[in-house]
């Protein structure tokens, strides 16, 4: 099995090599990961500069290591098109330090580099860690060489794009594994500024998100100290909305036609 393995909370990241240690007995692995912390970035990419690309001393045996002056979507990119000989049977993001929960997928620089995998038919899984600190990261590194296998041996469905999140648990505490729809866990941004005398600036942060605890959601099996497995889409239609908006789009149809040249 030939597994690429990127993060958002950099190279350096302790819960990058746990998941590379956990998935070297399963095959080839390759880490390629941004050199710095890119937390919030989302699927994005960087476009008009180059994206510099260096080996990196790996932490673990026989696994073969880059760095990235970009985003976890960056590395996904240049490692499936160019570091790779062929696409990867596998892409992993993570193991993240802290949730991705709810909304946060749709920032998350950890989702990103799963989404990128998907959108090259390639399965993916994005998998995080509920915490800030104090990281257990035993139970997580063991559901992901599990998952893994599972993909490898063909059980599961594709196309396939999972979101996995655990709690910070030892894994005699966990209570189960719950298959998920996404929660809500909102927040309010905090704008800090100051001002050097030369230029004012601005540090946008994030207070202490809010969770709307429903049962069969990720936050509910998190917080119920069970691991959430949710597969994602990228469909952000809004369904239940169309018919609503046919008298909508009738009416603008109708003003447009009617309107002066």
């Amino acid at each position: 099995m030939r597994i690429l393995l990127t993060n958002d909370d950099g190279i350096h990241a302790p819960g990058l090599w746990e998941a590379a240690r956990a998935l070297r007995p399963l095959g080839r692995v390759m880490v390629c990961a941004p050199d710095r912390e890119q937390s919030g970035v989302g699927a994005s990419m960087t476009l008009q500069i180059p994206v510099r690309v260096t080996p990196f001393p790996a932490q673990v045996e026989g696994v073969e290591a880059y760095t990235v002056e970009g985003t976890p979507a960056d590395a996904v990119i240049i490692a499936t098109e160019v570091l790779w000989d062929s696409p990867p049977d596998l892409v992993v993001s993570g193991i993240n330090q802290g949730a991705n929960l709810g909304e946060d997928v749709l920032l998350s620089g950890t989702v990103g580099g799963a989404l990128q995998g998907w959108f090259r038919g390639i399965p993916s899984i994005a998998i995080s860690l509920c915490t800030l600190n104090n990281f257990i990261f035993g139970p997580s590194a063991l559901v992901l060489r599990l998952l893994a296998q599972q993909i490898g041996e063909g059980s599961l469905p594709r196309p396939l794009l999972l979101n996995v999140n655990l709690p910070n648990l030892p894994l005699e505490k966990l209570e189960g594994v719950e298959v998920t729809r996404l929660g809500r866990r909102s927040y309010a941004e905090v704008v800090r500024h100051g001002d050097d005398g030369r230029r004012k600036w601005y540090w946008i942060a994030r207070s202490r998100p809010v969770w709307e605890v429903v049962e069969g959601t990720d936050v509910w099996a998190v917080r119920h100290h069970r691991v959430s497995i949710t597969p994602l889409t990228t469909d952000l239609t809004a369904h239940p909305l169309l018919p609503a908006l046919e008298g909508v789009a009738k009416a603008l149809a109708e003003g447009i036609r009617v309107a002066p040249d």
